[in-house]
């Protein structure tokens, strides 16, 4: 099957070298390109690809608004959202995936590296730089105006495995290192994060990751569960 992408970026050249690296790679394929937060957001309703590459700084609406919409529209909960950067540990990364992004990637990552991400999102299968994801979280949990904002009483409708499961997750481990840890199969780790993720009305493995912070399941400095 091969995954459609759209290209949001207010720079045409940078978005002409993501459309010639996408579209070399014989799985991936590019349905749209967009300059700004609107035009990326009408594209993708009109679309709907599987992943949108989403700068933050565009003109009109910015690319978390961008991100925010996409994510708020039930007809789009298929959407990937791939924000791309160009420092990783980035106030509006961590905005972004508040807002629903799957995942981050710094501009300046290496095109094989870029076109593997892009098919993680894709699968819904583990978060694009865990480490980074989980140091950039919890940087901005620690300041006053980022501090929990979810009740512990959140997690309540999950069970003991699956909160084992959300902090393993939290702790940047994809599913075959959840089900080596669990002494379980992949398969039946997937299907942990799977109802986790359902139960708690989250998109993907990144806002759990969000929520396993907010909450407290997590917190900065905890060693690997």
């Amino acid at each position: 099957m091969t995954i459609r992408i759209v290209l949001a970026d207010d720079q045409a050249l940078i978005r002409a070298g993501f459309r010639v690296l996408v579209d070399s790679a014989d799985d991936l394929t590019v349905v749209g390109e967009a300059s700004t937060g609107r035009e990326v957001v009408d594209l993708v309703r009109g679309s709907a690809p599987d992943v949108v590459l989403m700068d933050i700084r565009m003109p009109d609406m910015d690319g978390l608004a961008a991100t925010r919409e996409i994510t708020a529209d039930p007809a789009l909960s298929a959407v990937r959202v791939l924000i791309l950067t160009t420092f990783e540990i980035d106030e509006y990364v961590f905005q972004a995936l508040r807002a629903g992004a799957s995942g981050f990637i710094s501009k300046g990552v290496e095109p094989g590296d870029l076109l593997d991400a892009i098919r993680v999102v894709a699968r819904g299968e583990a978060l694009l730089s865990p480490k980074a994801t989980k140091g950039l979280i919890a940087r901005f949990l620690a300041q006053p105006e980022y501090g929990p904002q979810a009740s512990p009483e959140k997690l309540q409708v999950l069970t003991d495995r699956e909160r084992e499961v959300v902090a393993l997750v939290a702790a940047g481990l994809s599913n075959d290192d959840i089900a080596e840890r669990l002494y379980v199969s992949p398969l039946t780790a997937k299907t942990h994060v799977n109802r986790a993720m359902l139960k708690l009305g989250v998109r993907d493995r990144a806002q759990l990751v969000v929520i396993a912070y907010q909450t407290g399941l997590v917190r900065i400095g905890d060693p690997t569960p």
